[in-house]
């Protein structure tokens, strides 16, 4: 009589026992009601997820404008796992949180650009990241960069062409008025240089300086030790359009306007307050500024098969 031998059974990572054994515990989502992509039944659907996974005790919050920071803070002081369905702001403010305080985070795609949600798990609905990530849950730790006090964790642009970002927001709400004044200003302001220093390597003046983390950058891998770091000088409205078309048709790092560096900090000057768009996010800075590489900066639970 032949006999059968069983498979034996795939073995779990210590990542993935860190992971199941974090969701054993409390676990709280967050969802801002307010960002464009969550509609009146997410609520419902993430219940329904949830059940399905076996954490019928996950608590979920809905909160609007003038509460998420409020129920973010919440979720990371009384959970191991925070999971937060909201726009590019409020998913790096509760990155940020649940790193200091070493927290697992699940950010969710509830906003327009979605930059850490789709770097970490690609461009899928929400839904269908969370179902992924609880079926087969493991830990990752992700680098970032920090400057003045904020972080990031997919790319930073510093300097004056970042204004353009307010322009471009204000036509795609319809509020042309208000784009032509802050193409006036961006205009006012593209003149401006930025004074830099690439860790050890190069310096000198550029129109803006772009940095890219491990996350997303094309030429580091995951666990590099470092950013990527991009001085950016189009002196002239032809050097624009090269950019511009490196960036679509080929390998914008080899446009000739483009210095760069792998480094771990990045010092920054300018005649006035620095200009930034961090992850997809307007921030404030003041006049000098350096930019940190931070190791690990948070952890996420992602998809088993998603991790590296």
């Amino acid at each position: 009589m032949a006999t059968t031998t069983a498979k034996p059974r795939a073995k779990t990572s210590r990542a993935g026992k860190a992971a199941r054994a974090a969701l054993a515990g409390p676990v709280t989502a967050v969802l801002n009601t307010a960002s464009g992509s969550v509609g009146a039944g997410a609520a419902a659907q993430m219940k329904a997820i949830f059940e399905a996974a076996g954490l019928g005790h996950a608590r979920i919050v809905e909160a609007g404008p003038d509460d998420i920071e409020a129920a973010v803070a919440d979720a990371v002081a009384s959970a191991g796992v925070i999971i937060v369905l909201g726009g590019d702001g409020t998913i790096r403010t509760a990155a940020g949180s649940c790193g200091r305080c070493r927290k697992l985070i699940i950010p969710l795609p509830g906003g327009t650009m979605n930059m850490l949600p789709h770097a970490l798990y690609g461009a899928h609905p929400w839904a269908r990241i969370l179902a992924d990530t609880l079926a087969a849950p493991t830990v990752r730790t992700v680098s970032g960069g920090r400057i003045g006090g904020q972080t990031f964790y997919c790319a930073a642009i510093l300097g004056a062409p970042s204004l353009w970002a307010d322009a471009r927001e204000a036509v795609r709400h319809g509020h042309l008025i208000e784009a032509v004044k802050r193409s006036a200003v961006a205009l006012e302001h593209s003149g401006e240089p930025l004074s830099y220093a690439l860790g050890e390597g190069p310096r000198g003046e550029a129109q803006a300086v772009a940095v890219i983390c491990p996350l997303v950058s094309s030429a580091l891998s995951s666990d590099t030790p470092a950013l990527e770091a991009a001085a950016l000088d189009p002196v002239t409205a032809a050097g624009v359009f090269s950019l511009a078309y490196h960036a679509v048709f080929d390998d914008w790092r080899n446009d000739p306007s483009v210095r760069l560096a792998r480094v771990r900090r990045i010092d920054l000057a300018a005649p006035g307050r620095i200009p930034a768009i961090l992850d997809g996010e307007k921030a404030h800075l003041g006049r000098r500024g350096r930019v940190a590489f931070m190791p690990r900066a948070f952890r996420a639970l992602v998809p088993a098969g998603a991790a590296a």
